[in-house]
């Protein structure tokens, strides 16, 4: 058990501030490319090393209703209630966590491609499908009988997780409400046992978002 909470750490530390450090000038062109590669790598390269099996994708036809119910009621439950957050934060002034990033010459197609195929696909094949895993692997050794608290552990050091990279690549304090829609991701995690519906969800949500950060401004 020691030796999965050291190579989760260190594997979680190296990819942030690999990410963190493409975000430098030189490699700042390329910078959208390299930092989803950078969350892939580091999440197969050492599931392959120590022989352990990945996270189901949930591709399988049987499994794709189940996440797409999963994913229409998550959606009607938490953006109304991102809506209501967001318009909160502006009223009182508050730098919201994230930048608004509405395409421009790069066209509406190629900036939805790079939502869902880059950022959400990268995101969550670390943080949920590598990430999350592993908490749920460490943690289950000693929670055998208690599979549930096992669970909830996942989502919330997993959504801290995903919080703490946000702060650390962004700079931003800000940065740090990640951590609701990390909860979420995680739970969407635990409830369809697949990366399919936190894929969609974290896709969705970034739009969902930009446009109505775009539309408070």
């Amino acid at each position: 058990m020691r030796k999965n909470i050291i190579e989760t750490a260190l594997v979680l530390i190296i990819a942030v501030l690999a990410v963190k450090c493409s975000n430098i000038a030189p490699v700042s062109e390329i910078g959208w490319l390299l930092r989803p590669l950078i969350l892939v790598i580091a999440a197969f390269l050492p599931t392959k090393i120590r022989h352990r099996r990945f996270a189901d994708f949930g591709f399988d036809r049987r499994q794709i209703p189940k996440n797409l119910v999963v994913l229409a009621g998550t959606c009607i439950a938490v953006f109304p209630l991102a809506f209501c957050g967001l318009w909160v934060l502006t009223s009182f002034d508050i730098v919201l966590p994230l930048t608004s990033d509405l395409p421009s010459e790069q066209g509406w197609f190629r900036w939805l491609f790079y939502q869902f195929m880059y950022v959400a696909v990268a995101e969550e094949v670390f943080f949920r499908g590598y990430l999350q895993s592993n908490i749920l692997r460490i943690t289950q050794a000693q929670m055998d009988r208690r599979p549930r608290l096992n669970q909830y552990i996942s989502i919330v050091l997993s959504a801290v997780c995903f919080a703490f990279a946000h702060i650390i690549v962004q700079g931003r304090l800000t940065a740090a409400l990640t951590f609701l829609p990390g909860l979420v991701l995680g739970w969407l995690f635990i409830r369809t046992r697949s990366l399919l519906a936190p894929i969609l969800f974290h896709g969705l949500a970034n739009i969902y978002y930009v446009l109505m950060v775009g539309l408070f401004e």
